[in-house]
């Protein structure tokens, strides 16, 4: 199993942990410290060793901030993990005041008084994060300090796991689609645009990219750990564990690269200070360490370079995602199949269902990882937005509940991300209400079309507006971009409230509005989505992007009220599950109880 159960989180381990803390902050003359789930590399995902929030505090969302001084301490996690934080957690040690950096602040200086020291490791920030904080933080008389040590470190001991050293794979160019020469050199040509000397990178899966290896130093993401310095001419120079490569790698690697080890990057940086040249750096992404290392005088902020390169997916990785998308949605229409007549039995546990699907990936014979833990949400669970069941959580999936099942997989031509609502027997009215604006949101989204230099935040409205008129709504993204064979979590493109990069053609990014009420049941109807080329409908005189729907696996239609949609998302959903009957039909051809199951399910409304 690539996925365990073991419990998430104990409330009680954090009274202990946190006086610990404050007995190193005491010694240090520190007033506060700053715990965030980050690593050096400032990626979304941290490997065991990385995750001193969860230590400290028992919270395992993967986003958040913990701030702890002599007498109180706050978690600050955002509207995904405000359920989930407050039942791993000791409430009556932490506060929760929500996420904002204006939050932040205004909790900081509540608590602390004036010429009050903060705390913090300097690799654990990126430099934009602590150049604000410190604009912040000087008009209320409180100072930021950074630590040589981490703090927390020092109180973990020597129970903290060691760093990974996994070895590293070659990611083959008929699936990368592109040779690391060529990538290197669209770098390279950015840099000369923008009159910079360098590029320091530290995203994982930026420099698993360039470089076309793989990885698994963080789990469910096929990257490695490592550091990269791309000069505008030249070969780059990839900062990696030496153990990680084999010979056949290393040779590979060594056409395109010079290869040092992670501890020489602080000396080669300070040569690259002393050159004077400019360097880019990534204030969003790198390191404050990084920055303060280089100096102002050298820094030449940029975004990484390879963000943008990325996200936008060549033939190949087009090819490819498509290919892994039927792969995935045949297993997906297996496990969908039993699972209706497992559910009706009553005995069916949230564990078991993720373990039997997890099966079915395997049957493939491609599953390579799993992109994320599951999210296997039965009732109530299902309103926790990110809930990860473990031995301790474990519940049935109840008649007349609703199931959340949110899910993923990597194959080596494509990452997958797809949730699904089921009914567990028949839904009540209000749940079908419900799920059925959150389709009409799905479907608004499917069915756009829009001109170049539309934003995330454009669209992002379409998902919701069903839901507003009946006064709903959720508290997440609508869409995130998605890897090609790495993180499922992908920037700079997002459907959201924050997504100010427009979407370009080869853009793949989720499509999955939600709604979620408390102590009841969540629903989430996720794809995963293309943007395609522009093409001028019709009729019109503008030409105008869409979205191709890459996921191929039913929308539970006992969920869906029909009257609430309209004749064009009924077409849509019938043409969909047309299309799903087709194309999966094939895939399961002989499977007699699978089709028979599959035709059922996609029989048009």
């Amino acid at each position: 199993m690539f996925q365990t159960f073991t419990a998430s989180a104990d409330p009680s381990i954090a009274a202990p942990r946190v006086a610990t803390l404050r007995d190193f902050m005491a010694a240090q003359k520190i007033d506060a410290f700053l715990v965030p789930r980050a690593d050096e590399h400032q990626g979304e995902y941290v490997p065991p060793s990385a995750e001193r929030l969860r230590w400290l505090t028992g919270f395992s969302g993967s986003a958040g901030l913990a701030v702890v001084t002599t007498r109180q301490a706050a978690l600050f996690v955002d509207g995904r993990y405000t359920i989930q934080a407050a039942q791993e957690c000791d409430a009556a040690l932490f506060e929760f005041p929500g996420i904002a950096r204006a939050k932040l602040t205004e909790w900081l200086t509540a608590h602390l008084s004036n010429g009050a020291i903060i705390g913090f490791d300097p690799w654990l920030h990126t430099a934009g994060e602590i150049r604000r904080l410190e604009s912040q933080l000087r008009p209320k008389g409180l100072k930021l300090k950074p630590v040589s040590r981490n703090l927390v470190d020092r109180a973990w001991g020597k129970e903290r796991p060691a760093s990974p050293q996994n070895p590293v794979v070659l990611h083959p160019l008929k699936k990368a689609g592109r040779s690391a020469d060529k990538k290197i050199a669209d770098v390279q040509k950015r840099l000369v645009s923008d009159d910079q000397a360098h590029a320091v990178l530290t995203l994982p899966d930026s420099i698993c990219w360039l470089f076309n290896i793989r990885g698994s130093d963080i789990a469910h993401n096929p990257v490695v750990l490592a550091f990269a310095i791309v000069p505008a001419n030249g070969k780059p120079e990839l900062f990696i564990d030496g153990a990680k490569l084999s010979k056949e790698v290393r040779r590979d690697l060594e056409t395109i690269a010079t290869i040092a080890e992670p501890e020489d990057l602080k000396a080669r940086i300070a040569e690259l200070k002393s050159a004077g040249k400019p360097v880019r750096l990534d204030p969003e992404t790198a390191a404050f360490a990084l920055a303060r290392g280089l100096g102002s005088q050298v820094v030449s902020a940029g975004a990484d370079p390879c963000i943008a390169l990325k996200a936008i997916k060549n033939a190949a990785e087009i090819a490819g995602s498509r290919k892994a998308h039927i792969r995935d949605g045949a297993a997906l229409v297996r496990y969908l199949a039993w699972l209706d007549g497992a559910a009706s039995s009553g005995r069916l546990d949230e564990i078991t269902a993720v373990r039997k699907l997890e099966d079915f990936r395997r049957a493939t014979k491609q599953l390579r990882e799993i992109s994320f833990d599951t999210i296997s949400g039965s009732g109530p669970h299902g309103a926790i937005v990110h809930y990860r069941v473990s031995e301790a959580s474990n519940r049935l999936l109840g008649k007349g509940e609703l199931f959340l099942l949110d899910s993923g997989a990597q194959y080596d031509d494509g990452t997958t991300d797809i949730t699904r609502t089921i009914a567990i027997g028949a839904p009540s009215a209000e749940m079908k209400a419900r799920a059925t604006l959150v389709l009409k949101g799905h479907i608004a989204i499917a069915t756009a079309h829009f001109p170049k230099g539309t934003r995330g935040v454009d669209l992002d409205p379409f998902a919701r507006r069903a839901l507003w008129q009946h006064g709903l709504d959720y508290d997440h993204g609508t869409g995130h971009g998605v890897g090609s064979y790495l993180s499922v979590h992908e920037g700079p493109q997002s459907i959201s409230r924050a997504g100010m990069v427009p979407l370009e053609p080869g853009m793949i990014c989720s499509n999955e509005p939600g709604y979620y009420k408390a102590g009841a049941y969540g629903i989430r109807i996720e794809n995963l989505v293309l943007v395609t080329e522009p093409e001028t409908p019709e009729g019109g005189d503008r030409p105008m992007m869409r979205f191709e729907t890459l996921t191929l696996v039913p929308i539970d239609r006992r969920l869906v009220a029909k009257d609430l949609l309209s004749r064009d998302e009924r077409e849509w959903l019938n043409a969909y599950h047309a299309r799903v009957r087709e194309v999966i039909g094939a895939e399961v051809a002989g499977e007699d109880d699978v089709l028979k199951w599959l035709h059922t399910a996609t029989q048009p409304i």
